[in-house]
């Protein structure tokens, strides 16, 4: 299967891999719910100290398959997919120990959101970062992708960023504080070996308490978006962005 997230072990580290090297490992439905069945694997399995959170053949994660919305008809197909996403990246929320994200090329969209769910979060310096919805696909971000963002890189940051639908490159997304460390491409195992290893060495309890800490710090009340999601997704402009991506060409907006 093309599509797929990898899950394998070795030891105390679980590793993985978002699989779709033909879309830039972009994530289907199915990749989707492998990645929340692997956290509830990785939760389950007593042994399992950190996860490493990476992709295929040199990148990330390019967003989600755009091959997907295809068959978009109305908002509620947006609402229904915003939904599943944020039911996702809830159990990459829940995990009880450390994530790695190792970032290589493309994590946007929903690589953007993978990548800023990990604790830890190691680049190369060919690294891009964003969710430039605003000039691909015209559809919609989830309030819980925002907020953090908001708490990693500041309000004036992100909203820079979205307005504008701009990417940052690894430097950039390392002094805005998304990144751990920015890494050369020969020295990238080394490093997240060494990294590894510092988290295995630690208390796992304590770890998980710390990490518990993190999210009561960070919960907000659940911000409703359903018709935001519904104007963006049933919008003419959405099934345009669509259109104009697989097709290779610039989008025209109309606003509708």
């Amino acid at each position: 299967m093309d599509d797929a997230v990898v899950l394998r072990s070795s030891g105390p580290v679980a590793y993985v891999t978002l699989h779709n090297p033909r879309s830039r490992n972009a994530l289907t439905w199915h990749m989707y719910d492998q990645l929340a069945s692997s956290c509830a694997a990785i939760n389950d399995d007593p042994e399992i100290r950190v996860v490493v959170v990476r992709g295929a053949a040199g990148t990330f994660a390019a967003g989600t398959d755009i091959r997907q919305f295809v068959d978009f008809s109305s908002g509620e197909d947006g609402v229904a997919y915003e939904r599943q996403v944020a039911e996702v990246m809830a159990a990459m929320d829940a995990l009880r120990v450390p994530a790695v994200a190792v970032v290589e090329g493309f994590a946007v969209g929903a690589g953007l959101a993978i990548a800023v769910h990990c604790d830890l979060v190691v680049a190369t310096p060919d690294a891009v970062f964003g969710a430039p919805v605003a000039r691909t696909l015209g559809n919609c971000l989830p309030p819980q992708l925002v907020a953090r963002l908001y708490a990693t890189c500041g309000r004036a940051r992100t909203l820079e960023m979205l307005l504008t639908a701009r990417t940052i490159g690894a430097d950039e997304a390392h002094d805005a504080g998304i990144v751990h460390a920015v890494v050369e491409p020969q020295a990238l195992e080394m490093h997240l070996k060494s990294l590894v290893d510092d988290v295995v060495r630690c208390a796992p309890l304590t770890l998980a308490a710390i990490k518990e800490i993190d999210r009561r710090l960070a919960r907000n009340d659940a911000v409703a978006a359903d018709d935001l999601f519904r104007l963006c997704y049933g919008s003419a402009d959405f099934r345009e962005g669509v259109s104009a991506f697989l097709g290779k060409r610039s989008p025209i907006w109309t606003g509708r």
